[in-house]
């Protein structure tokens, strides 16, 4: 081993190797710990639902502006003192939020999280495919780091549950700050004082451009997230930030074009492979935005505990294990990347027709298990093989820029899903919701006879006529709200599988996207 070798040299690859993909997992922790339990937190923080969609976003959004002037931070410090400070640094603002109950702050401590979030997760990467001794290193690196991402969820939503099962929300924040005092107590064991690349001093790092683009991906993401719930542009809020982003946006572009340090290079766009990988990310990240609907759909109408919810989340966990283990495999015996992609967005498209049929007021868990895997087995044969195709459309001096191009897919296809789904489920709920309405009238004798007979049930239990009244109209709203939520989600989802299916036909058919999967597998294969 080199003296040169940032690690030291008693420890064997396999160790360093274990210890990375550890030190990966601070990724998970920053960004599943707060969505684990939507209800308990909003409760905590007495904010609604959305707000934490919102503080997530703030997260990935940061991540998203931070990598492109992560590389020039990593180079100027020694890796052990850059990663032992980020992990150090994550623990203090773990133990912060413990503390704090203002959402305004919790969002702020969020924006600084995402920054954390950013500066270890492509060095980590580096030194895992540095450590990776085969052929196909390029396939496990990537396959183990975005399979530890896609895991984080599930993980640790069945921490959470447990945690607070037994005790207080604060001990799953101070749970997470030991974590990251334990990983840089492993990196300081493991690793030496020496540098990975030569020392570039921290000048000129393009400062402006990175507070444009945070300004404006905040500020979109808001727009985002509440234009549904603000009436849109009949907002105050709405409009300003929608102005606001697009004037940072485009002052970001200028500086790009214009500035000659700048920290991303607008030729990436120029290449039609990239436009499309671009776009096939967040068309693949859209579609997973509906998970959430089966999740509020298993707790609010099967009426399933939540410990019971985040157990079954264990089941689309085997399935993006598969998933990525099927795409791996064909990746390695040289089979068409466009056959790996169809094989995704069908297997996607299947998932939400067959859930299709089990929005119904009570459902065994033998009856969805089978397509709610699918939506893992899509998710886990589309992820990896789409990042390789977004890093490969360009040449290789682009290929860093084309990566931060996967990253804001996946971040606005996160949030431009939500929005979608938010809003598509408002207009096919409430659609459904008065067509039932105009049919509970109360001059109809069907309406009539439906409410005498809850009153009548009522009254049996002991309950005056009065009450029994009361009780039996909130009974009958409380089905039409059901009703409408289940038929509305029957119909959103077939919209989306007929997308999905119109998303792999054009995939099979599309000349120039068969380029580009041809050039992925010359560069990562040959």
């Amino acid at each position: 081993m080199k003296k040169t070798s940032i690690f030291k040299p008693w420890v064997p690859n396999w160790a360093i190797q274990v210890v990375l993909v550890i030190c990966m997992l601070h990724t998970m922790a920053l960004l599943g710990l707060y969505t684990s339990n939507i209800s308990y937190a909003a409760s905590y923080f007495d904010i609604e639902p959305e707000d934490l969609q919102f503080s997530m976003s703030l997260t990935y959004g940061t991540f998203l502006a931070t990598i492109l002037i992560e590389s020039r931070l990593f180079k100027y410090f020694p890796p052990r003192n850059y990663l032992i400070s980020i992990y150090l640094l994550s623990a203090v603002l773990f133990v912060t939020s413990a503390y704090t109950n203002d959402f305004v702050v919790f969002a702020f401590l969020r924006i600084l999280e995402g920054i954390l979030m950013a500066l270890p997760w492509i060095p980590l990467r580096i030194l895992m495919l540095s450590r990776t001794k085969s052929p196909n290193a390029t396939i496990i690196v990537f396959s183990i780091t975005y399979g530890a991402l896609l895991a984080a969820s599930p993980f640790i939503v069945n921490i959470a549950v447990w945690l607070l099962d037994a005790h207080d929300w604060k001990y799953m924040t101070f749970g997470s700050a030991i974590f990251q005092i334990m990983v840089a107590s492993m990196i300081w064991l493991t690793f030496t004082a020496n540098r990975f690349h030569r020392k570039i001093p921290l000048y000129k790092v393009d400062w402006t451009s990175f507070v444009l683009l945070t300004i404006a991906i905040l500020t979109g993401v808001y727009v985002l997230n509440y234009g549904e719930k603000l009436y849109w542009f009949q907002s105050e809020n709405i409009v300003i930030c929608a102005i606001t982003s697009l004037l940072m946006s485009a002052l970001f572009i200028i500086r790009q074009m214009t500035y000659r340090r700048s920290c991303f290079d607008m030729r990436v766009f120029s290449y039609r492979n990239l436009r499309l990988s671009l776009l096939l990310f967040i068309v693949f990240y859209i579609s997973r935005a509906t998970l959430t609907i089966c999740h509020t759909t298993m707790s609010k109408v099967w009426q399933w505990e939540p410990l019971r919810v985040a157990h079954v989340q264990y089941v689309n966990l085997l399935g993006i294990f598969i998933g990525m283990t099927i795409a791996g495999m064909m990746m390695v015996k040289k089979l068409p990347t466009k056959l790996i992609l169809i094989l995704g967005f069908l297997t996607m498209a299947i998932y939400h027709w067959w859930f299709t049929f089990l929005f119904l007021p009570d459902v065994a868990l033998s009856q969805m298990w089978i397509p709610y895997m699918l939506q893992g087995v899509g998710v886990g044969v589309l992820f990896v093989p789409l990042v390789l195709n977004t890093v490969s459309a360009v040449p290789a001096y682009l290929a860093p820029f084309a990566g931060a191009i996967g990253v804001a897919g996946r971040f606005w296809g996160t949030n431009i899903g939500f929005c979608l789904v938010q809003n598509f489920q408002v207009y096919f709920i409430n659609k459904h919701r008065y067509i039932f309405l105009e049919k509970l009238l109360p001059e109809n004798p069907t309406t009539t006879g439906i409410v005498s007979t809850i009153q009548e049930s009522f009254v049996q239990k002991g309950y005056d006529l009065a009450p029994a009244a009361t009780l039996a109209m909130k009974k009958v709203n409380a089905g039409v709200q059901t009703q409408s939520f289940l038929l509305g989600n029957m119909e959103l989802f077939t919209v989306w599988g007929y997308g999905l299916f119109l998303v792999a036909l054009y995939i099979a058919f599309n000349k120039h996207l068969r380029f580009s999967f041809n050039l992925l597998k010359n560069k990562y294969f040959s």
